[in-house]
């Protein structure tokens, strides 16, 4: 998860402090931060009907990674409530309780892509940077089942206002990407995804060039020549600072090789 400021170590988080995010009356600050908490002791402030047998599972789980801990929080939700706790969760404080929703979007059944893309919406267009990676990581493994239809639907986000919509369109889709799953057809073959990469190529905003540029660096270590390519076209098409700075990111793998 791309972290916003790292922070200090989990161990010199204040009891004050952990105990406000323990129980969702603040949002997280740092990766740090968002490591701390513990989901046991949120899941019983936020949801207090969920049931003891819930909270002692995450209790269990309080030793494991936090991906894996979010999908359990997520499923342990969407067993005692369905769909119907997303609006409550959508709204809460804490941004761990908004990613429990991506998941919890996730996990749900008899979803259609993009259905699922359009319930995540909100959450990839949250200020929180937590909430932001979440939603991307959350219906990833739906992106990778139904690849095709993925970036065709994430192509049309490539034009919204909000840059941060238009980030998740590329971090969601980048081949190898960061604390998921690769995606197979997309390192074998990256211009798959050319439409959605073209109309981004002089993106405007930081956040977004950095999302292409690290994506084209995942293609680079499996197909060098065709990122080196696309990046001398795109430098005649498009000279500004904003492709350049794209491709100067998406080619430091080769150069350091070189």
């Amino acid at each position: 998860m791309s972290a916003g400021r790292s922070g200090k170590r989990v161990a010199d988080i204040g009891p004050a402090r952990l105990a406000l995010l323990n129980t969702g009356a603040v949002e997280a600050t740092t990766l740090t931060e968002c490591l701390a908490v513990d989901f046991a002791a949120l899941m019983h402030a936020a949801l207090p009907e969920i049931g003891e047998d819930a909270r002692a599972a995450m209790q269990h789980a309080a030793g494991e990674g936090i991906s894996r801990r979010m999908t359990l929080a997520a499923r342990l939700i969407h067993e005692r409530y369905g769909m119907a706790a997303l609006d409550e969760l959508r709204s809460h404080t804490s941004d761990t309780v908004r990613g429990w929703a991506c998941f919890t979007i996730g996990a749900a059944e008899n979803m259609t892509l993009a259905d699922r893309i359009a319930a995540i919406r909100p959450f990839a267009d949250d200020p929180h940077f937590g909430v932001r990676e979440w939603s991307w990581m959350a219906v990833r493994p739906h992106i990778a089942a139904d690849l095709d239809n993925a970036l065709e639907l994430l192509s049309g986000w490539t034009a919204e206002a909000s840059e941060r919509l238009r980030r998740f369109a590329s971090e969601a889709t980048r081949p190898r990407g960061v604390w998921c799953a690769h995606l197979g057809p997309l390192r074998r073959s990256p211009e798959m995804a050319l439409p959605l990469l073209e109309a981004l190529q002089a993106d405007p905003a930081p956040y977004v060039q950095d999302s292409v540029g690290n994506w084209l660096n995942d293609a680079s270590k499996d197909r060098p020549a065709w990122v080196q390519s696309l990046c001398a076209r795109w430098s005649v098409e498009s000279p500004t600072p904003a492709t350049a700075r794209i491709c100067k990111r998406a080619l430091r793998s080769i150069t350091r090789k070189g």
